[in-house]
């Protein structure tokens, strides 16, 4: 089985082998999958980081080593801050902007350089590896105003449940992707009063399925992703959108993650 690691700001993943299909997810710059599958120019993959399992463009794949990917797996890794970070490779001097949540193994002695086969990049800027990324609330809110986009985890196009596992993956908390499977983490928060910044709400459609999810943030608002990541308004009986001045989602449940 071939294994890799993403070398590109995004890689779009699709549910079936085809440029219009659906794309159900994406792997971001620095997380490693596994290739089990080529049909023509289309490979089988499946991340690492959630067990998401999907299809991605083969030219995409950069050639590794096996070791190569699986100590770059296993090593301790810096996740990118939101909202990006730009690097530069070398030797041909290309730039590379970096969302927020992707994975460096800061595998040189210069903590602002990293090694991926035998491309060297450097972060540019002021960007401190060694810099606390803040609380949850910032975290969330270097995200403000991301388009919405299906199946988009990254900076440049977020749907909910990539909206929350990012956040969540900036602080080294590592939740499932889509939100049907995020409402099993974590314990249930009671009432809407007690909801504290990072607990999870989680909304349903008539038939009960989980189809939405955002982040709390106290005081009776919620961060989420719809149409754009965006504060509302938050109560026992759902979100209240600002602008349309009307509920737009029905409250299922909240969920604790951190602090459990």
């Amino acid at each position: 089985m071939e294994k890799s690691i993403c070398t590109y700001g995004y890689i779009p993943v699709r549910k079936e082998p085809a440029e219009q299909a659906e794309m159900v997810t994406q792997i971001l710059f620095g997380e490693t999958f596994d290739v089990f599958e080529i049909e023509e120019q289309w490979a089988k993959v499946k991340l690492h980081t959630d067990d998401y399992e999907g299809w991605i463009n083969s030219k995409l794949i950069k050639d590794l080593s096996i070791k190569e990917v699986e100590r770059w797996e296993q090593a301790e890794k810096w996740k990118v801050p939101g909202p990006f970070v730009k690097v530069v490779t070398e030797p041909d001097k290309q730039t590379h902007f970096i969302s927020g949540g992707s994975s460096i193994f800061l595998n040189t002695a210069d903590r602002s350089s990293f090694i991926i086969g035998a491309t060297e990049y450097y972060i540019s800027g002021n960007q401190n590896p060694d810099k606390p990324v803040g609380s949850i609330t910032d975290v969330a809110l270097s995200f403000i105003n991301v388009p919405y986009l299906w199946g988009g985890r990254n900076f440049f196009g977020l749907d909910c449940s990539g909206f929350t596992q990012l956040v969540f993956a900036i602080l080294g908390v590592s939740i499932p992707r889509d939100a049907s499977q995020q409402v099993n983490s974590g314990q249930i928060v009671s009432f809407v009063e007690e909801a504290v910044a990072g607990d999870m709400a989680f909304f349903d459609d008539e038939e009960g399925n989980i189809v939405h999810v955002g982040l709390c943030l106290g005081r009776g608002e919620i961060i989420h992703a719809s149409g754009r990541v965006r504060i509302d308004k938050f109560d026992h009986q759902g979100i209240f959108n600002n602008d349309s001045k009307k509920y737009s989602h029905k409250l299922r449940v909240i969920k604790r993650v951190l602090g459990v």
